[in-house]
Formats: C-alpha cells, structure tokens, sequence
C-alpha cells in the first residue's frame, strides 16, 4: 500500500506540472497580452509593466521563473490587481466557494441515492417513471439556464427568495439547486442502472431464496456492491462543487473563486487563470485519490499491492 501511495503522489505532482506548462503554452499563443488591451496606456508604460512582470522575457525563461515560484507555492501576482496575488484570490474566494459546494454536496447526496434507490425498487412504477423525469430534466438542461429560470420564478415573480448574496441563510436555496441539479440527476441515473444490475446477480437470488427481507437484501447485500460506480464519479464531482462552480457564482453575484476566475479570462490575466487552474487541479487529483482509497473499504476484494 504504501508503495502505491508513493507512486500516486509522483503521479499528482508530474501531472500538476503538465497541466501548468500546458496552460501557460496555451494562454501565451494567443494573440495579445495583458496590458494590449488597455488603449490609453503608452507604449513606454506598456513596456515598463511588461519588463515589471518578466513579460518581455523568452518563455521558455518565463516558464522557468512561473514553475520556480510555484514550487514555493506562490502563484503569483495579479496583472490587473496591483498589490494583490493570486494566493489572495483564493484565500478569499475559496472559502464562499467551499461552503456552497459543501452545502451543494449535502443536498446532492441526500437526493440522488434515495432517488436512485427508489427508482430501481420500484422499477417500471410511477416513482421511477417521476424519478427519472426529474433526472433527465437535471442532465438536459443547462446549470445557468436552471439558475436564470430559478431566479426568475422564486426571486422576480414571487419574491420568495433572494436574487444574490448570501445574507440571508435562504440565499443558499437557490444556488445549490442550480449547481446540484446535474449532479444530482446524473448520480440517481447511475445509481438507478448500478442497483438494477446488482439485483440481477445470482446471489441476490440465492438471498431471497433463503428467506431474506428485501430490506436486509438491500441494505446488506446489493447497496455496497451498487455504489462502486457512484463512488467512482462521487471524486471528480465532489471537487467541482468545493471549487465552486464559475457560471453560478457569477449569475448569483457571490464572491467566491467564479468571480475572480471569470474576471481574468476576460482581462487575460494570466497567472490568475494559471494559479486558480492549477488549484482546481490539484483539488480534483486529490479527490480522485481519495476515491480510489475509498474502494477498499467498500469492496473488500480490491487491493493496491
């Protein structure tokens, strides 16, 4: 175990270092740069802000500079926030983002297995066929579209709940039913076809020939077995919540990493887009880690020798 845990961590930092040189190659072959935009600027100012930021430099010298400070962990200054650093951004947004994601997860959870779970027990019954309708509404539909039609009925038209912010504890309604609507309809439809194909085994009728509840057969017998795939999707979707989604917390005017994300594309600031890419990556390798960690205790046959 410790071996492949050893092997894993290699995996995580050679890959966060891929992603990082593919994302500065990527940001830095498009035309332009961060100050081009910016009209009224000089030219001499333009190029005093380009030799301040190591800008005019090669890029390959650039690179060298980029992955020297983020091994120390420093992402960075902003281009377009003086005095503020990459590391700022994130100590600020990524807390609102958490706390919506972590919410987000909760209601995710508690909707999509007991909806699955219904919708295979009751396989060809009105509960799978409503089950199933709002799954498919969740996949199909768009967060933001979900979030602009949520807004529209709940805030504008009946005034229920409120359009931004988080002020008020029902501010949260609203925004963990726009970001939770795919996951949660794609995990109850995964967890719906899981379930289905775990009561077909053979041992599960060996259980009922024996006598056994369907209760018991359930909980005890076809539940673990049927969550492997969930679990499997459960890392990479946890890390999307936590991080935040972008288009929610722009639509809903909340302050969380989306803002900031959002915000340096359309200035092109280049290491805000690096470092806050980078932190999602480094969220979504751990968790997905931690996925794989988890395998073992739900399924006792797997081992990482």
């Amino acid at each position: 175990m410790s071996s492949y845990i050893f092997k894993r961590m290699a995996m995580t930092i050679i890959t966060l270092f891929l992603i990082a040189i593919l994302v500065f190659f990527l940001m830095h072959a498009i035309p332009g740069g961060p100050f081009t935009a910016q009209r009224e600027l000089p030219p001499e100012v333009e190029a005093a802000l380009n030799e301040k930021y190591n800008l005019d430099q090669s890029l390959p010298r650039q690179l060298i500079s980029y992955l020297g400070g983020l091994l120390k962990g420093d992402l960075g200054p902003s281009f377009k926030y003086p005095g503020m650093r990459v590391n700022d951004f994130i100590r600020e947004g990524f807390p609102v983002s958490a706390k919506l994601g972590l919410i987000t997860i909760i209601f995710v959870l508690a909707a999509s297995i007991p909806m699955g779970i219904v919708a295979a027990l009751k396989n060809g019954k009105w509960q799978d066929v409503l089950s199933m309708i709002i799954a498919t509404i969740g996949v199909t539909i768009p967060s933001f579209v979900i979030a602009t039609l949520l807004m529209y009925v709940f805030s504008l038209k009946l005034g229920w709940l409120p359009a931004f912010g988080f002020d008020k504890p029902s501010g949260y309604i609203l925004p963990v039913i726009a970001l939770g609507g795919y996951s949660m309809s794609f995990l109850a439809r995964l967890m719906r076809s899981s379930l289905l194909e775990v009561m077909g085994q053979d041992y599960i009728r060996t259980a009922r020939a024996k006598g056994l509840t369907e209760f018991n057969i359930v909980v005890h017998h076809a539940l673990r077995n049927a969550l492997i795939p969930v679990v499997t999707v459960l890392g990479p979707t946890i890390a999307a919540l936590l991080t935040g989604s972008f288009v929610i917390e722009k639509i809903f005017a909340l302050p969380g990493m989306g803002k900031h994300f959002v915000t340096s594309i359309t200035n092109r600031d280049y290491t805000t887009i690096l470092g806050i890419t980078i932190f999602y990556a480094t969220f979504l390798v751990v968790m997905v880690f931690l996925v794989d960690m988890f395998y073992v205790l739900i399924d006792p046959r797997i081992k990482y020798e």
